[in-house]
């Protein structure tokens, strides 16, 4: 599909912060812009800040000087909506508000060209719904950029239900054409990213609510171990908990409460208390020049074994084994049983599968890592049944490995596995859904909020298993259909014909059977 010609004018309407960053990026791809508000004087100034901008980007050796000086003379604003008329696009960037918008697009039909594209740079209302009305809807669609958009290369390109695959195509190929990586997404709640990532924060309030772990834990092995770039607790303290917590809300809603996206109460108390992160002094943390920065829990040192038996396949922490044994641990492996360390007090370490320690013997359960070599810390999960040595045991191990070491509570799933076995799910479900292609997704995620892996890709590397089977031992155990698996998660994982014990499972129960029953930017955040 052919871009919008660089000789086209593109309109941005909204003389925010999103609104002066969008006219930038058209600006420096070669456009005439026209900023628009209905406020003429913020207008004004908004090209004033824009032209600075590129300004200074010059004065660094960003951007050559002539090409600067050209720029800042193709930008102006509109005193009327009808200065917009020549426009080729229009990008709409003003308050979230449905009433507010569908007028507005209402009104510039009335001013742009038939061939003109309309596009809303909403983040959480339906485009299908804004487009209601509309003479021609379709020709509208939503363009969701991520803040700062001269910076954030991702594009949501949103398709509503009456939205044409040629005007779609066309501002796909124009985004691509204005050095952004734009993504195809059907118009659902959230669209990707603020769908996809709801179990981000979710699981890790879930765990905080469970008593597994306080906040400044949580946050350490999500970054240390899962390879994050910020903690849910930090990073919804730098949003601010009550825009964090709307966006939650608004999902639920628009999925009609489903269980997979029920908000967290915690947060809820949080909000109504006014802590509402670093814009209010006090958040999840406290902040301030006498605020005392809350430490992750960190086990003290321990010996580590001399000699462990890997009994059966790791899976996915299967390097483990080349670890123990560059760190001196005589490691003895054998085919049958498990997957699981023995440890010489005759306990278990197990990898989270979403199963809880107390219905077995003596055992600690490890947390997943994005990587075992580089992890800086691993969190292990324990009952009340798991012997001392056996915990000491496995401190030391990991200590051995050169890891921090966190102990929580007893928590199925622990931390970072079940947070990415929910980000499997709900890619896998929105990919059948024809929400978006996977690949699609995945480059939302690493590229919109700063993801050290796609979904999909995890899911790839984890086998394809793996997270259906930890999601259908937490239903279990968490019943009420927030964990239960997606049927797409099942065909993914078992369709194609695996041998299961007709549980979702593959028969074994991770251990030898001796259990009872069986910075916002820099982040990548937009909300």
């Amino acid at each position: 599909m052919t871009a919008i010609e660089r000789s086209r004018t593109v309109a941005v309407v909204g003389a925010g912060t999103m609104g002066q960053g969008i006219a930038q990026v058209a600006l420096l791809a070669g456009h005439r812009v026209l900023i628009y508000d209905i406020n003429a004087v913020l207008a004004a100034d908004a090209v004033g800040f824009v032209q600075d901008r590129v300004d200074r980007m010059a004065a660094k050796g960003r951007l050559d000087r002539a090409e600067a000086e050209d720029a800042i003379g193709r930008i102006g604003s509109a005193a009327e909506l009808s200065g917009l008329a020549g426009a080729a696009l229009v990008v709409e960037a003003v308050v979230e508000d449905v009433t507010v918008k569908r007028a507005l697009f209402a009104a510039l039909e009335e001013v742009v060209s038939p061939d003109a594209l309309l596009a809303t740079n909403t983040s959480s209302l339906s485009v299908t719904e804004l487009a209601a009305g509309l003479s021609h809807p379709g020709r509208f669609l939503g363009l969701h950029f991520f803040n700062p958009a001269p910076l954030l290369p991702l594009v949501e390109v949103v398709s509503g239900f009456a939205t044409d695959p040629d005007a779609a195509g066309r501002a796909y190929a124009t985004v691509l054409g204005w050095g952004k990586t734009p993504v195809r997404c059907a118009d659902t709640p959230g669209f990707i990213v603020n769908r996809i990532a709801r179990p981000f924060y979710a699981e890790a309030f879930a765990v905080y609510e469970e008593q597994g772990a306080d906040p400044a834990t949580i946050d350490a092995v999500l970054r240390e171990s899962g390879g994050f770039k910020m903690g849910p607790f930090a990073l919804t303290d730098l949003i601010g908990q009550d825009v964090n917590e709307a966006v939650t809300r608004s999902v639920w809603e628009s999925f009609f409460r489903s269980p997979k996206f029920t908000p967290s109460l915690a947060q809820r108390r949080l909000v109504q208390s006014g802590r509402l992160g670093r814009k209010s002094g006090h958040g999840w943390y406290p902040y301030g020049p006498d605020a005392k920065v809350p430490a992750p829990h960190t086990a003290g040192p321990e010996d580590a074994p001399a000699k462990v038996t890997v009994v059966g396949d790791l899976g996915p922490a299967a390097a483990l084994l080349d670890l123990l044994e560059e760190a001196g641990i005589e490691v003895v492996a054998t085919e049958h049983g498990g997957p699981y360390i023995q440890l010489p007090g005759e306990g278990q370490l197990v990898l989270a599968d979403g199963k809880t320690a107390i219905e077995f013997a003596d055992v600690v359960y490890f947390d997943l890592a994005f990587d075992y070599r580089d992890a800086a810390r691993i969190a292990l999960s324990v009952s009340e049944d798991t012997s001392e040595r056996t915990l000491s045991e496995a401190v030391g191990l990991f200590q051995k490995l050169g890891k921090k070491v966190s102990v929580i509570g007893d928590v199925p799933g622990m931390i970072v596995a079940r947070t990415v076995a929910m980000l499997i799910d709900l890619t896998a479900d929105a990919v059948a859904r024809a929400v978006a292609g996977a690949e699609d997704i995945d480059t939302a995620m690493r590229l919109g909020v700063n993801y050290p892996m796609g979904p999909a890709e995890w899911h790839d590397r984890l086998g394809r298993d793996w997270a259906y089977d930890l999601l259908h031992h937490l239903d279990e155990r968490c019943p009420g259909g927030r964990y239960a698996p997606s049927l797409a998660l099942y065909k993914l994982g078992y369709a194609a014909g695996d041998e299961t014990d007709g549980d979702g499972t593959d028969g074994t129960d991770g251990t030898d059977g001796t259990d009872g029953t069986d910075e916002a930017y820099e982040a990548g955040e937009t909300e």
